[in-house]
């Protein structure tokens, strides 16, 4: 595969990797009994896209000269490979024999248009260490123009943040989680990632907790509408009950990543293809994703699994659309049957030039249906106030 970095090109084509306690060129790890600073967990890789052909054709989409031509699914799985070597090398400063497993990965947002000719750089460091956890934020960047390879000009692609977990398997084969030391933080940079990723900690705990509350005034009149609509003569709207999508796959030996569980990124690249499938019964013209808000690992997959994807579109806005994709798996024997993945994505319909187009009005029916309705609702809300400044809120900029 020509000259591609060997972490990065290993995971895409969805190879085991070699062991991270290999040596590293980026830094140096210092003596165990001291802190490590976040500088010391940094990881980069890059995808030489702009020479390598072999791994471009296999980031492409399609053939054809379309603007954001890359596949977003066979990211993540170099995404999550690249978070697992950064957080395994951490943890494995403490304990050794220590193996580390995707607990989440929240909020990819997509901010640039990616370029599948131009080489695409990952930069991962641990951004914040809880009791037995860990924050792994990845930036993705790409040189904004070839010239500018070897210089500072970039563009920011996006950046996303997942929740690793270290964990150790006794002699007599039972699990559980290891104490980790806390980052040393000593700059105002490092303390502003740390807290910006407790800020992240606690939005989802509050997402959690508001997913328990009641409809308010306002989510009440919004779904009443909805559903008066359905009752009236001549309705012709699309019902979320009608825009799902499924399918089944099992799971081999070649996708194994950690004893005899399946690679997370290999699921998350699936949930994305189902999710975007199901997206496209919506969208007009081309369905763009825009952001992975969150995926969640419950359950770990095993080799031989049967696994069922069921994608939903929940919610759609004025131009985007967002779809839960929940994954079962049921186990060789069929004797077990776990969720063991939840994934909710938000794409937006474009045209060729990438310029967003309405899409139409979903109308949720079933007391399921409204919830998720009522949380995607709740996202893009949150969303929304995030990036509006005070007194000047949008009323549509998804």
């Amino acid at each position: 595969m020509g000259k591609v970095d060997q972490t990065a090109g290993e995971a895409a084509i969805g190879r085991r990797l070699p062991s991270p306690a290999a040596g590293y060129p980026e830094t140096t790890m210092p003596d165990p009994q001291e802190l490590l600073r976040p500088v010391q967990t940094s990881v980069v890789r890059r995808l030489r896209f702009s020479t390598d052909r072999v791994l471009r054709r296999r980031f492409q989409l399609t053939d054809e000269p379309v603007r954001s031509n890359l596949r977003a699914g066979l990211l993540l799985e170099v995404l999550d490979k690249l978070a697992e070597e950064t957080a395994l090398r951490y943890v494995r400063h403490w304990h050794p024999e220590a193996r580390v497993v995707t607990a989440a990965m929240d909020s990819m947002r997509v901010r640039s248009v990616p370029d599948e000719t131009r080489d695409m750089i990952l930069r991962a460091r641990v951004n914040l260490v809880g009791r037995t956890s860990m924050e792994v934020g990845v930036r993705i960047e790409q040189p904004e123009s070839a010239e500018a390879s070897a210089g500072n000009a970039v563009s920011h692609i996006a950046s996303c943040y997942f929740t690793m977990v270290g964990r150790m398997r006794e002699a007599n084969g039972e699990e559980h989680s290891v104490p980790l030391p806390p980052l040393d933080c000593r700059g105002k940079l490092d303390c502003d990632r740390a807290g910006r990723a407790r800020a992240r900690r606690e939005a989802y705990r509050q997402h959690l907790s508001a997913a328990e509350e009641p409809p308010s005034r306002e989510e009440y009149d919004l779904l009443r509408r909805l559903h008066e609509a359905q009752e009236q003569s001549g309705f012709s709207g699309q019902l979320a009950g009608r825009l799902v999508a499924e399918g089944w796959e099992r799971t081999y030996p070649e996708q194994e990543n950690v004893p005899q569980t399946i690679f997370g990124g290999y699921v998350a690249h699936r949930a994305l293809m189902y999710a975007h499938i199901c997206s496209e019964m919506v969208a007009s013209d081309r369905a763009l994703l825009v952001s992975v808000d969150r995926i969640n690992f419950y359950h770990p997959v095993r080799m031989g699994d049967k696994l069922h994807f069921v994608s939903r579109v929940t919610y759609t806005g004025n131009t985007s659309i967002a779809v839960e994709t929940s994954i079962t798996r049921i186990s060789r024997d069929r004797t077990s049957t776990a969720l063991s993945n939840v994934c909710t994505f938000t794409f937006a319909n474009v045209d060729a030039n990438l310029c967003r187009l309405p899409v139409p009005q979903i109308y949720p029916t079933t007391y399921a249906e409204d919830a998720r309705y009522l949380a995607a609702y709740r996202r893009r809300k949150a969303h929304l106030a995030i990036r509006a400044p005070a007194g000047a809120r949008q009323s549509e900029s998804r």
